[in-house]
């Protein structure tokens, strides 16, 4: 026997784990088809909800059909017990006491018992059966249930539901004084108990719930149809979209410009679409910078090769001892020294437009009178003039001239274009002025230079562009091809504008304009 229950406690262990496994890799697999996409989401959670709603609906009509059964059954006994009363009180014939039970009382709670399809039991104060419309015989001293003796002294119905051990069917019940309850005369003696048990409740619920399960069924169904078409109705926009954003991570920079009739959807694609030109456009500009960032390497390499090869050239000619005759030795170093300098500016100039061209420069916004600022810089600059027999005139044409800018950057500016007329100059004016015109402050740098060609004007601001006719300068003259470019960047640093005429052989005029500092006078 303990053989038994050890091996039946084993095999109910292994059924329950073996149960237990099962429902958690359903339940697996139901959360993972869940997540898998939009449609599983739409149609098993469609599913449940239904089915819940399913199940409360169930419970809520069950309750709601029985208790409309209750009451109907219930209103039905009173009718059928009101007609018993009338009916047992107009026959004088019958007395009802203990011990009495006639032919008479029986055939007459038989007739109406057949008649109303009920069961109908008479009984005293006491509780005590008197009569029964049953054929058993009534077992002298038997009693009904003590809660329908009370009606004997309220004078109201009672209605009760008892439930069959045996058969297990519900039976209603019906208590009910016998004789005229509005008569407070009478003194009520007697009570009638009807009890009926309707075969058709059971089968009425039955067919409401098969009603319900087949209609819950081709809801589902409709339910399940409704939820494929509503997935798909929103899944194949965002599966467009996603073709859309794989095309644009694969490089393809082509917009669709579909519209759906989901406004979320065209939001989302509108955001892409945005996203997607944004994105062009990054990338057009990191191109561009990566091409102006090798132009730019290109240029530098060629830019420094050449005063390099004339250093490497004349130090290795000094270094073998090929050069001894002194003179020529000191013209080599001469030489040297000066392709030096030039490769230190054409260095410090690239390290200065790099830094415009990033960002890293920034300017002060304070206010710098133009008219003492020029007038300084001429005269620190006659020296270098004096050098190519050049003269510099300053003309100033109002006596202040107060801008908003940074001094060291406007000083630099000055220098850099008067470096470029001396250079451009020889035995010539260069004139410098300052003036108003308008709201604006004008300072203007002229020289009869050699002049730039027409063809190279338009490129003067290009980086490492020097005109044809200053190509075969000396080096000592010859520029690095940036200063231009740097004048340009720190003008427009400090929000103002620069101009440029040239005729060849004539001279060169620049035009820097700044707006006028608000509130200052010109005098």
């Amino acid at each position: 026997m303990k053989h038994y229950l050890e091996s039946s406690n084993k095999q109910l262990f292994r059924v329950s784990h073996t149960l237990r496994k099962f429902l958690h890799n359903l339940k697996r697999i139901l959360w993972k088809q869940f997540n898998r996409n939009i449609y599983t989401r739409i149609l098993i959670t469609n599913a449940i909800v239904f089915l819940i709603a399913l199940i409360l609906l169930s419970i809520f009509a069950n309750f709601m059909v029985r208790q409309a059964v209750y009451n109907q059954v219930e209103e039905d006994l009173l009718r059928k017990s009101t007609r018993v009363n009338f009916a047992l009180t107009q026959d004088k014939n019958v007395t009802w006491e203990i011990g009495d039970q006639t032919e008479a009382q029986q055939d007459l709670l038989k007739f109406l018992a057949d008649s109303l399809n009920t069961r109908i039991t008479v009984f005293d104060q006491q509780g005590t059966i008197l009569n029964t419309s049953a054929e058993q015989e009534v077992v002298p001293g038997s009693k009904v249930d003590g809660k329908f003796i009370d009606i004997l002294t309220s004078g109201e119905t009672l209605f009760a539901r008892t439930t069959n051990r045996e058969t297990g069917q519900l039976t209603f019940n019906a208590a009910i004084p016998m004789g005229n309850t509005e008569d407070t005369e009478d003194t009520i003696e007697h009570g009638i108990l009807l009890e009926i048990q309707p075969a058709n409740l059971d089968l009425a619920l039955n067919k409401m719930r098969l009603f319900l399960l087949i209609g819950g069924m081709i809801i589902l169904v409709i339910i399940s149809i409704i939820s494929v078409y509503l997935a798909m109705y929103i899944s194949r926009p965002i599966s467009r979209l996603a073709t859309s954003v794989a095309e644009v991570s694969s490089g393809s920079y082509v917009l669709h410009d579909e519209q759906e009739s989901l406004d979320e959807i065209n939001v989302l694609a509108g955001q892409i679409n945005k996203l997607t030109e944004r994105f062009e456009k990054i990338q057009s500009e990191s191109e561009r910078v990566e091409g102006e960032r090798a132009r730019l390497f290109a240029e530098i390499s060629h830019e420094l090769r050449t005063p390099l090869t004339a250093v490497q050239g004349f130090t290795e000619a000094i270094r073998d001892g090929m050069v001894e005759d002194e003179v020529l030795q000191k013209k080599y170093l001469d030489m040297i020294y000066t392709q030096t300098l030039h490769i230190t500016r054409l260095v410090d100039d690239i390290l200065a437009l790099s830094r415009l061209e990033s960002g890293y420069v920034t300017v002060e916004k304070l206010p710098i009178d133009l008219v003492a600022l020029a007038q300084g810089v001429v005269m620190s600059m006659e020296g270098l003039a004096k050098g190519k027999n050049d003269s510099i005139v300053f003309e100033k044409k109002i006596e202040n001239a107060v801008v908003i800018g940074d001094v060291d950057r406007m000083e630099q500016i000055l220098r850099n274009l008067i470096r470029n007329a001396i250079r451009a100059t020889e035995n010539g004016i260069i004139k410098v002025g300052v003036g108003t015109l308008l709201d604006d402050v004008i300072v203007t740098i002229e020289d009869n230079g050699i002049g730039i060609p027409p063809d190279d004007l338009p490129h003067i601001w290009d980086r490492f562009y020097r005109a044809k006719n200053q190509r075969n300068n000396s080096t000592e003259e010859k520029g690095t091809g940036l200063g231009l470019v740097i004048v340009k960047k720190l003008v427009q640093l400090q929000n103002g504008k620069i101009e440029v005429e040239s005729q060849l052989g004539k001279g060169t005029s620049f035009c820097i304009m700044f707006s006028a500092f608000e509130g200052a006078k010109f005098v």
